[in-house]
């Protein structure tokens, strides 16, 4: 897959200041903010700041501490919004047949209400 980012994609611009966000939290490498169009009654977007376009992009390029501060941002949200006794969903999606709409990558983290099946049968 190729990992060719988009410096115009609607993530970048939200993390140069462009466009405003929700925050939720942030760190030195990572943004978490609430979803404009929520799926769930929680629905928070963690996004790295760092020029990522899919999870195996990040895993492969990403300086170490970069990482640890993502997943531990993703933590540190599912314990602050109370999700760890009922639990969450945790989607990140990848390139055209993962049906990814902005080419940055970001994990959404959906709870609050029975979330049904992962896939719907084809």
């Amino acid at each position: 897959m190729a990992h060719d980012y988009d410096s115009d994609n609607i993530f970048a611009k939200i993390l140069r200041g462009e466009i405003p966000n929700d925050t939720v939290k942030e760190t030195e490498h990572s943004l978490a903010f609430r979803d404009i169009q929520p799926q769930a009654p929680v629905h928070v977007l963690v996004i790295p700041k760092g020029s990522y376009v899919t999870f195996d992009h990040f895993a492969q390029e990403a300086s170490d501490a970069e990482i640890v501060d993502y997943v531990r941002l993703v933590g540190e949200i599912a314990r602050a919004e109370g999700l760890e006794e009922d639990g969450f969903r945790l989607i990140s999606n990848a390139g055209k047949t993962g049906v990814q709409e902005v080419p940055h990558l970001h994990v959404h983290i959906l709870a609050g209400r029975p979330l049904g099946r992962m896939l719907q049968k084809a």
